[in-house]
């Protein structure tokens, strides 16, 4: 759903991203700039406090995050060397959300919120980069692992819903709650990649023996 609702988001960024080529932008520079964005964003508002200026700001850059896929697309730029920069930098900037979201527990609180919030924050990003993982290495080896409750694009949503709850308000055990959840099925969604690799090798190897 939020893989598709990305490519709707880039439809409609065209207009933009034909001004940034003719302004001679690059998707690669776009694809820096968000990241870059994010990695201040998250790192800055989130450890003092303004959630709800960092949800908004990360809702802004999540969305732009399709904007340098259109303007490599309007450019005829797309290619093998864009995706790997997208992808390797899309892991920096979730590095930058969840140690964010990490500090603010740290910093700004106290007692048992705040170590089940860093603890709760790290297993999110943890398990979220080994589903990453798991998908990747599949590909690596041929095979497929785009499968699972918790992509990259709900692991955004969860995390920025938490900010934007606790920024208007609720209590911070909310996010607390959140993070847990996703970590939970952060790990589920790299079983599952684990479980369907598992299948396609087995079916390889009976294959070759046929």
């Amino acid at each position: 759903m939020i893989a598709r609702l990305r490519g709707v988001v880039g439809r409609l960024f065209d207009p933009l991203a034909g001004l940034l080529i003719r302004l001679g932008v690059s998707a690669d520079a776009v694809t820096v700039a968000a990241t870059l964005g994010v990695v201040v964003v998250a790192l800055w508002l989130l450890p003092t406090g303004h959630l709800l200026a960092g949800g908004i700001a990360l809702t802004v850059l999540a969305l732009g995050d399709a904007l340098d896929g259109a303007v490599a697309r309007k450019a005829g730029t797309t290619g093998p060397w864009g995706a790997f920069l997208d992808s390797t930098l899309d892991r920096v900037a979730d590095g930058a959300i969840f140690i964010g979201i990490a500090a603010y527990f740290w910093v700004q609180l106290g007692g048992t919120v705040r170590s089940a919030g860093v603890v709760a924050a790290l297993s999110s990003l943890v398990l979220g980069y080994l589903v990453s993982y798991a998908r990747a290495r599949a590909e690596s080896l041929g095979f497929t692992a785009a499968v699972g409750i918790a992509e990259r694009g709900e692991r955004l949503v969860v995390a920025i819903t938490g900010c934007y709850l606790v920024g208007f308000g609720l209590d911070p055990w909310v996010m607390v709650v959140l993070l847990g959840l996703l970590a939970v099925a952060s790990l589920v969604t790299a079983l599952q990649r684990i479980g369907t690799v598992r299948r396609q090798a087995r079916a390889a190897v009976g294959g070759g023996a046929a």
